[in-house]
């Protein structure tokens, strides 16, 4: 498993803790985040815009896929699919975790989950990454 203590809080992206979220731990293929999302992840009504959704899952799996990879190796977004079960606002604090399902040689497959205080989901994505490793 890959040491990635640097890179919790932000992930090492400036914009993810601009929008609010911060990792907090990690184990090999998952990663978890609080996400209190602010005024620049909101829409000018309030709710949280959709395609931050899509940000805040990627960044998420992409840092459970990276939990489960040697040192050397990369991966990179194929594909990301998400869906909102119910809307968020600004300020309402919030719980992600991203998770390994299956990886390859050469591909992983991974899921994410944004949840509010009580547990309900609000959003959940599935991706596909491409992998790169250095040992052969």
């Amino acid at each position: 498993m890959r040491n990635l203590d640097k890179s919790l809080g932000d992930g090492g992206m400036a914009l993810l803790a601009q929008l609010g979220l911060s990792f907090e731990r990690y184990g090999e293929g998952w990663a978890e985040a609080v996400w209190t999302p602010t005024e620049l992840a909101c829409n000018p009504l309030g709710p949280v815009h959709g395609g931050v959704f899509a940000v805040v899952h990627d960044a998420a799996m992409n840092f459970a896929t990276n939990s489960a990879l040697e040192s050397g190796d990369r991966a990179s977004t194929l594909d990301v699919t998400y869906h909102i079960i119910r809307g968020a606002q600004g300020g309402q604090p919030l719980r992600v975790r991203g998770a390994v399902l299956r990886a390859t040689r050469q591909v992983a497959y991974v899921e994410s989950a944004v949840t509010d205080d009580d547990g309900e989901l609000v959003s959940r994505a599935t991706a596909t990454f491409l992998l790169r490793r250095t040992a052969a």
